[in-house]
């Protein structure tokens, strides 16, 4: 019922900086929160952000000041501004978007994952 496609993602060096960008697809009441996870190799995959269609956001402390997440609810898109990148920022970012709490019925899951885009960032 929803598709997310990711983009933006690329190779930079240390200090720069990259826009991400994630379009969904399907059915709008499925699309709630919208946000970020990442996975280094070997690791687990970890919380980078979210936004909720309001504009309420959360971030990870580790990107907190250097990382902006936004929205644009008429075409279900996420975005995530990027500075100051460092090697530790280097992984596979996923977007994620969930449906409210009260449209879960309406839903055939409790969270959609897209593909995953690649940042690489070089010291």
């Amino acid at each position: 019922q929803v598709q997310l496609v990711e983009s933006g993602g690329g190779s930079v060096q240390a200090g720069g900086s990259l826009r991400l960008s994630c379009a969904a697809s399907g059915s709008t009441f499925c699309i709630y929160e919208m946000g970020w996870y990442r996975q280094a190799p070997g690791k687990e995959r970890e919380f980078v952000s979210t936004i909720a269609r309001d504009g309420s956001t959360s971030y990870a402390d580790s990107v907190k000041g250097r990382f902006t997440i936004s929205r644009d609810n008429a075409k279900n898109t996420v975005y995530l501004q990027m500075n100051s990148l460092t090697p530790e920022d280097t992984g596979l970012y996923y977007c994620k978007t969930t449906p409210h709490p009260r449209a879960l019925i309406a839903c055939d899951a409790s969270a959609y994952w897209g593909q995953g885009t690649q940042v690489t960032v070089s010291s």
